[in-house]
């Protein structure tokens, strides 16, 4: 009975003993964390999904309360309402940083980007990129298996079902970034939302050369620099046969829209241009209203066409040709004008000839016949 109570004394000597070494070891070796922190992760959302870079809220919360400005740290789930109120808490001030979302850089649906091949394989895109480039002869863009709407903790990405592409929801994207770490071509990147929603960008990361790009898809960007010369910003630069614009330059003008010959800019959220249709329209107004007056014509009984018809040909005929001289007669004879009235006012007279003429003789009166013949007599003398 002796031996039983001595091992027990003994067993619970060394349980005080160690858990005497065990405090003073905790009290020697303790870290000190900071209230604040706990403060900051109550104000965050919770949702620990990693896009502020950050291993979860808690290890956005410590980077804030031991960061000496909050300038870069952004949690955007939360947004800039969130990120004030971290900023109350603490006694710092924050800079109002442009809400982002994710953009998927690819327009090669079924319709623009033709297959030639059919994977037969896992449905993923990280294992058909790591095999080969794809059902289509791009090798830049989206595969379609949708990884990217598998990595998207808040359902803002799925697949469209007819182009086989990524769309994803304005309203619902928070751009943690998920979907941009999840696409093994990153074709998805995060750009600021604009104003009202509005964004201009360029949907195709193809870096073949023209030719051998637009013959894998109709919409791909062939690098002609068009859009480069016709921003008056600056915003647009051409490299690897690729045009990109600086969301941070362009004041969404849209010129560059125009001006690519295949279609590879987008914008988004913009009121609707005046289409081709509607310029045309009123272009053809003028004409239209010229059809409606000779359809009216054409509607006027055929006989005050005839008639019409009949005085212009009466008129012409009276009209002599040009190089032509109509036959003159005793009655029809004027005199040739010869100086002035006031130097010669006989030669106005319109006295007949009584005289026949030669079709080609110059027709003149009486006086003037009589004052020739008195020249010619002086000058024979």
């Amino acid at each position: 009975m002796s031996t039983l109570v001595i091992t027990i004394i003994s067993l619970c000597a060394i349980g005080v003993v160690s858990a005497v070494i065990l405090y003073l070891v905790a009290q020697k070796f303790k870290v000190e964390e900071d209230p604040r922190i706990d403060i900051v992760e109550s104000l965050l959302p919770g949702a620990n999904c990693g896009g502020c870079g950050y291993p979860g809220c808690r290890g956005l919360a410590e980077a804030t309360v031991k960061a000496d400005s909050m300038e870069g740290i952004l949690c955007p789930v939360g947004g800039a309402e969130t990120m004030n109120k971290i900023a109350a808490a603490l006694g710092r001030e924050v800079k109002a940083q442009a809400p982002k979302i994710a953009v998927v850089r690819c327009n090669g649906s079924c319709a623009n980007r033709p297959r030639t091949n059919q994977y037969d394989g896992a449905r993923s895109c990280a294992i058909e990129h790591s095999l080969y480039i794809g059902e289509t002869g791009c090798g830049y863009g989206c595969l379609g298996c949708g990884d990217c709407v598998t990595a998207c903790p808040f359902d803002a990405i799925h697949m469209d079902p007819q182009t086989q592409l990524p769309v994803v929801d304005d309203a619902k994207c928070v751009a943690c970034g998920a979907c941009v770490k999840a696409c093994p071509r990153s074709i998805i990147e995060l750009r600021n939302k604009g104003p009202k929603d509005r964004r201009v960008f360029v949907s195709c990361i193809n870096k073949d050369k023209g030719g051998v790009a637009r013959k894998a898809c109709k919409v791909a960007c062939i690098g002609c620099g068009k859009c480069a010369k016709e921003c008056p910003f600056g915003a647009i630069t051409v490299e690897n046969n690729l045009a990109y614009i600086d969301y941070t330059k362009c004041r969404l003008c849209r010129k560059c829209v125009g001006v690519c010959p295949t279609g590879a800019i987008h914008e988004i959220n913009f009121p609707p241009r005046k289409t081709e249709t509607e310029a045309t329209k009123v272009n053809a107004a003028p004409k239209a209203v010229t059809n409606a007056q000779t359809a009216e014509q054409a509607s006027k009984p055929l006989a005050d066409q005839t008639s019409k018809t009949a005085e212009a040909t009466a008129l012409k005929e009276t009209i002599p040709t040009k190089g032509t001289q109509p036959e003159i007669t005793r009655t029809e004879a004027v005199p040739e004008p010869i100086g002035t009235i006031q130097d010669n006012p006989a030669v106005q007279t319109k006295e007949p000839v009584d005289v026949k003429m030669d079709d080609n003789a110059i027709p003149s009166t009486s006086k003037m016949q009589e004052q020739r013949e008195e020249e010619s007599k002086n000058g024979v003398k």
